[in-house]
């Protein structure tokens, strides 16, 4: 009988140590892991001094008009993610890539996530540039913080461009972002494991290798940052902040939307609806899935030069 219990008692012991080993050895690969990719970031872009912090912009192109790119929620690089259309771009305009704190090369931030501090800082941004004439470019949830920002400085936006952008009062918007655990997750090493199951994010899509590992890198860095943690978390108030609201009615506004099932939830329809709340307004409908800008960059490009030129 004791002996029995010595061995039930060992064999629960192991399997009890097992994933406590496993945790420990994941938790050590990333924590090294971590170090040496931070080592390896390379700088690109230039920095401008915001509220006593640095945010990196990428300026390209020498055009006689602007358009300022402004990434979706979670983008960690948007300097290297907006490559394909930067590069589609720059041939006509002068394109200004921002990375708004807490992504790419910026500094992380205390100051609130909400949408007018967002705005303002990459207000602040244009104006350390001398740039006071735009088209505003945007990416899913830079849809709503355009809407904060015509608000606020609607008087230097030559037009919107939106590409698969929130707009307000969509399905889901007051639904809170996930963060719980996140920090955790990372720290123990699963984010990294569950990214290595995952596989390749970027396959097929037109990056080189040194873009893909500086991106992953990049995620490394920003991912379950405070700075971004932040803002998913003032995500739903973010949403909440433009309800009802429409852009200028004197502000051109051209909405590239993903076509591939947008009717089942309305999707296109609330881009048809935002699109018409102006005096001129287009939707364009495309197929490709939420990232349009890593597949359509040419067509967006091409209607891009023809709704500013008109």
């Amino acid at each position: 009988m004791r002996t029995t219990l010595k061995v039930t008692l060992r064999t629960v012991g192991a399997l009890v140590a097992l994933p406590v080993l496993t945790l420990a050895t994941t938790s050590i690969v990333d924590v090294v892991a971590t170090r040496s990719e931070l080592a390896a970031i390379t700088s690109y872009g230039e920095l401008v001094s915001v509220d006593g912090r640095e945010m990196n912009v990428v300026v390209s192109g020498s055009g006689a008009d602007t358009i300022v790119l402004l990434p979706g929620l979670g983008t960690a690089a948007p300097g290297l993610d907006f490559q394909p259309l930067i590069s589609e771009l720059d041939d006509t305009h002068r394109v200004v890539a921002v990375e708004p704190f807490g992504t790419g090369l910026s500094d992380q931030t205390d100051s609130p996530r909400t949408a007018e501090n967002i705005a303002g800082e990459v207000h602040e941004a244009l104006r350390r540039l001398g740039i006071d004439r735009y088209a505003l470019m945007g990416h899913s949830i830079s849809g709503v913080y355009a809407l904060e920002y015509s608000r606020l400085f609607g008087d230097e936006l030559t037009a919107f461009i939106g590409i698969d952008s929130s707009v307000p009062d969509q399905p889901g918007a007051d639904d809170p972002v996930p963060t719980d655990g996140l920090t955790t997750l990372r720290g123990l090493g699963l984010l990294r494991v569950a990214s290595a199951l995952a596989g390749d994010a970027y396959a097929g899509l037109p990056y080189d290798e040194g873009t893909k590992e500086q991106m992953r890198f990049l995620t490394t860095k920003n991912a379950t940052a405070p700075t971004l943690l932040d803002e998913m978390d003032h995500a739903a108030i973010n949403f909440a902040s433009v309800s009802g609201r429409t852009f200028p009615a004197d502000l051109p506004v051209l909405l590239f939307v993903v076509q591939n099932g947008a009717d089942d939830d309305g999707w296109l329809e609330l881009h048809e609806v935002q699109a018409a709340s102006v005096d001129r307004g287009q939707v364009v409908a495309l197929d490709g899935d939420h990232y349009l800008h890593h597949t359509q960059s040419t067509r967006i490009a091409d209607d891009t030069d023809e709704f500013l030129a008109g």
